[in-house]
């Protein structure tokens, strides 16, 4: 590799080397057939995308993980671990009609300020993650009727669940980002 600024890029598919891992070895591929059913097909894709972030972090350790490699963002692929944690929890509090759960790392951005370079931060982050999301999956599983509105905004199941899966995509990207310059690694 070069230095910190420009990567040498790489990747570990050999059969499409433009992609992030064969086709084969990618645990997001399925030879079935599609989901049966709006919310069947949008849990599915709601979970390739969190499988999608949780490859795009694989194999670092805390300090690259942590790193902000995009700057002047303050984005890191730890931050963003720890925001989608925080975001799994928002969601979740549109569902209710009492007082919201409280923050889980403080009112400011702090998601991506206390995203350091510890491997203890980085352990308990992803529970975090794994956490929130468990909780999220079960309150939405009790919803359903995807037109079914609630929360004090009424705000409808299929809305949450869109919402959940652009939240992932959308940060998928920067993960693509942010580890071609952490260590090279392109995404497809």
């Amino acid at each position: 590799m070069s230095d910190d600024r420009t990567r040498e890029r790489w990747t570990r598919a050999t059969v499409y080397p433009d992609m992030w891992t064969d086709p084969d070895d990618d645990p997001r591929e399925n030879d079935g057939p599609s989901p049966e059913g709006e919310a069947a097909t949008l849990l599915d894709y709601l979970t390739s995308y969190r499988m999608t972030l949780r490859m795009k972090c694989e194999g670092l350790d805390a300090e690259q993980l942590a790193r902000r490699s995009v700057p002047p963002s303050t984005m890191s692929l730890l931050g963003l671990v720890r925001h989608l944690a925080e975001v799994e929890r928002d969601w979740r509090n549109w569902l209710t009609d009492g007082e919201p759960e409280p923050r889980i790392y403080g009112v400011r951005d702090a998601d991506f300020d206390g995203a350091v370079a510890d491997p203890a931060v980085v352990a308990a982050s992803y529970a975090d993650l794994e956490r929130e999301q468990a909780a999220t999956d079960a309150v939405l599983a009790a919803h359903p009727d995807l037109g079914e509105r609630v929360g004090k905004d009424e705000v409808a199941i299929r809305d949450l669940l869109v919402h959940r899966i652009e939240e992932y995509a959308r940060h998928c990207g920067h993960a693509d980002l942010l580890r071609e310059c952490v260590d090279g690694r392109v995404g497809q």
